[in-house]
């Protein structure tokens, strides 16, 4: 819904962005008017160049005897230390001399050549030298009908894998620590020896007089429980108090 104005609307209220007051619900507009539907934007080029078929026809290339696309040629410097070389040879000793020698001589010094440009030695090799890549052998078919690469690849496998398992045994062999006599004596457990007691020969094969258990599974139970019931008392066997301090 647009805001009520009240009053007379002037175009500048429409462009002064001091003026412009935002719409409910929408972005405030800058006050900028924004040109007709049959508007191009960008730069127009007014250059008819002729396109790729002119292009190809007229191809500019740069030559080093001239300015840009040769229309300016380069005038050479004058080699001095040349003119004044010839004119020692030629038997001139005074400046005058030298003088009228430079302006009847004229040495230009060479243009210079520009880094990377300059063309490379002429190498010249054996007469029977054969330049290029040697062609690689041909790949012989039988080998290949019989699986005798992949066979060779297996062999070289399996020897890494043994030469690795060789290389960790002795590595786990330099790891491993080394027993001495304390820990021989601590792992070794010597074996107690049973005794019997002592008894007259006329009384080895004499039974027990009385039997107080109703069967040996009665006993054996009786015997566990006054085992686990000794390691509280005190005494050798565990027959005296208990030890409760």
């Amino acid at each position: 819904m647009d805001s009520v104005h009240v009053g007379m609307m002037r175009d500048s209220m429409q462009v002064n962005p001091l003026i412009i007051r935002p719409t409910l619900g929408k972005a405030k507009p800058k006050g900028m008017s924004c040109p007709g539907p049959d508007f191009v934007y960008g730069i127009v080029t007014n250059i008819q160049d002729g396109g790729v078929a002119e292009a190809i026809s007229s191809w500019h290339t740069h030559s080093d005897q001239g300015g840009r696309y040769g229309a300016y040629p380069r005038t050479l410097e004058r080699d001095f230390v040349a003119l004044n070389r010839e004119g020692v040879k030629s038997g001139l000793v005074t400046a005058k001399e030298h003088s009228q020698y430079r302006a009847t001589h004229d040495v230009r010094r060479r243009a210079p050549v520009k880094q990377g440009s300059r063309r490379p030695s002429q190498v010249r090799g054996p007469p029977d030298m054969t330049f290029g890549m040697s062609t690689r052998p041909s790949t012989p078919i039988s080998e290949l009908l019989e699986y005798k690469y992949a066979q060779r690849w297996l062999e070289e496998q399996q020897e890494k894998d043994r030469v690795m398992q060789e290389h960790q045994q002795k590595r786990d062999r330099l790891k491993r620590i080394q027993e001495t006599r304390t820990t021989l004596l601590r792992k070794s457990r010597p074996v107690v020896e049973t005794t019997t007691l002592w008894k007259l020969p006329r009384f080895e094969k004499v039974g027990p007089a009385l039997d107080t258990f109703r069967d040996p599974a009665a006993r054996e139970k009786a015997r566990s429980a006054h085992f686990s019931d000794g390691v509280a008392r005190r005494g050798r066997l565990g027959h005296g108090t208990y030890a409760v301090d």
